[in-house]
């Protein structure tokens, strides 16, 4: 089985064994994570790099992946180089499609099932039990050793914690006893990778650019 995404990978430290959903991170900080998952597979691909300040194209061919080849095509397309937050606030637009789509591979995978439930004949939420735990319990084992130890992290965990901590992830993972053992761990493995760091940070970003908008549309100053 190849490798899974970190869209992927965010969605199943993000589902709840036993309820089967998504746990209810808000809407823009979602689309935001999957934007971030993404441009951040492109740079273990090699197709994307950067520096605190710009994100460039260091090789344009196709990953085989058509939602990573759609963004890596604009990123590409454009006239000059911008910010990793530039980026993922662009393809957040694309962040439910993204979702979507993680979704589906890992129901198409066996991992997961599609549940719709009903209530007086009216759709609900989608729950997603799982039909193959390995792969969860994989996830969040390898995470859960890095983060409680004091082991030397692979380069790919420290980039999916970096997305998980920028969305507020850790706290459906681990218990409140565990988030306060680990916070200072967080910030130390979040150091370790550049582009994690420049992910967490347009995000963190983003959110707050959002939240700003949000304000000043509930409250104008006239």
């Amino acid at each position: 089985m190849s490798t899974l995404t970190f869209a992927e990978e965010i969605l199943l430290l993000l589902l709840d064994d036993e309820t089967g959903r998504i746990e209810e991170v808000p809407v823009n900080v979602m689309e935001l994570l999957m934007s971030g998952a993404v441009v951040m597979d492109l740079a273990f691909r090699g197709r994307l790099d950067c520096d605190l300040e710009k994100l460039f194209v260091i090789d344009s061919s196709p990953t085989g992946e058509e939602i990573l080849d759609a963004a890596l095509a604009e990123i590409g397309a454009a006239r000059e180089s911008r910010s990793s937050r530039h980026w993922i606030q662009r393809l957040s637009s694309l962040g439910a499609e993204l979702r979507e789509a993680a979704l589906k591979r890992l129901v198409e995978r066996g991992i997961l099932k599609t549940e719709d439930t009903r209530f007086l004949w009216v759709f609900g939420r989608r729950r997603y039990p799982v039909l193959d735990d390995r792969e969860e319990r994989e996830v969040k084992l390898r995470i859960m050793d890095v983060l409680l130890s004091d082991c030397i992290p692979d380069p790919r965990d420290v980039a999916l914690i970096c997305l998980a901590d920028s969305a507020g992830a850790f706290r459906f993972v681990l218990s409140e006893r565990e988030l306060r053992l680990a916070t200072q761990r967080i910030e130390q493995v979040s150091k370790l990778d550049l582009i994690g760091q420049a992910m967490t940070e347009a995000i963190r970003k983003s959110v707050y650019d959002i939240s700003v908008a949000m304000t000043q549309a509930q409250h104008p100053i006239y």
